[in-house]
């Protein structure tokens, strides 16, 4: 099984709920399958690197989750079908990816370095 990771974009005008409902059932298309989530992380409603759709936002959420590679065919397709959907993108992770992906998750690059005291 590989590691993959997909960020989706939600069109700006949907409801929180309704975000919501619609990242459920992508996670649902990937746990039915038999895959195991190992990491979500929502970025919120956040501006576009340029317009998608006449649309200058967009809700951001990352999955990263091991499957098969059939399975990314499928949630593909759902993706392309979804008018909520403005963009996705799916990667497969290599080693140096994953590692980077557990630091991160484990808070290693969100330490602050310590300051060396005035007048010492």
């Amino acid at each position: 099984m590989n590691q993959y990771e997909t960020v989706i974009v939600l069109t700006p005008l949907l409801s929180e709920d309704v975000a919501k409902e619609a990242l459920a059932k992508y996670k649902s298309i990937i746990t039915d399958s038999g895959a195991e989530i190992i990491a979500e992380d929502n970025w919120g409603l956040r501006k576009l690197a340029y317009p998608i759709e006449k649309k200058a936002s967009g809700f951001f959420h990352l999955t990263e989750y091991k499957c098969n590679g059939e399975l990314i065919n499928k949630l593909e397709l759902e993706l392309k079908r979804d008018e909520r959907v403005l963009r996705f993108l799916t990667v497969r992770l290599d080693r140096h990816a994953i590692a980077y992906s557990e630091k991160k998750r484990s808070g290693a690059f969100n330490k602050k370095p310590k300051k060396e005291e005035a007048g010492a």
